[in-house]
């Protein structure tokens, strides 16, 4: 418990520092990084994690509809048209990632 209130505190004092900092870098202490540069390196990590969690929930959809259609072989047709409802819906997080990044940048 004392390890976690210690770790909360400083990221308390780290989060209450962080605007005093970027507020005291001009354009030119800035080093030529500017808003787009940042903007599509967070883009591509946002991409990167969007994709990783679709491949996940397919995983665990894709799972759930095997052992659906081994407990109960007669109700493949209504599984399986979950599951392909349940794919596409999680395949659209990915594909409105993708035309976010795609507007912003």
């Amino acid at each position: 418990m004392r390890k976690l209130v210690g770790f909360l505190g400083v990221m308390m004092a780290v989060l209450a520092l962080a605007p005093a900092v970027f507020a005291a870098q001009g354009p030119a202490a800035a080093g030529g990084n500017s808003a787009a540069t940042w903007a599509i390196i967070t883009s591509g990590f946002a991409m990167a994690i969007a994709s990783g969690l679709c491949g996940i929930g397919q995983g665990i959809a894709s799972m759930g509809a095997s052992q659906g259609f081994a407990r109960n072989p007669a109700a493949s047709g209504v599984i399986q048209n979950m599951l392909i409802l349940a794919l596409v819906l999680i395949e659209s997080l990915a594909l409105y990632t993708f035309l976010i990044i795609f507007v912003k940048v």
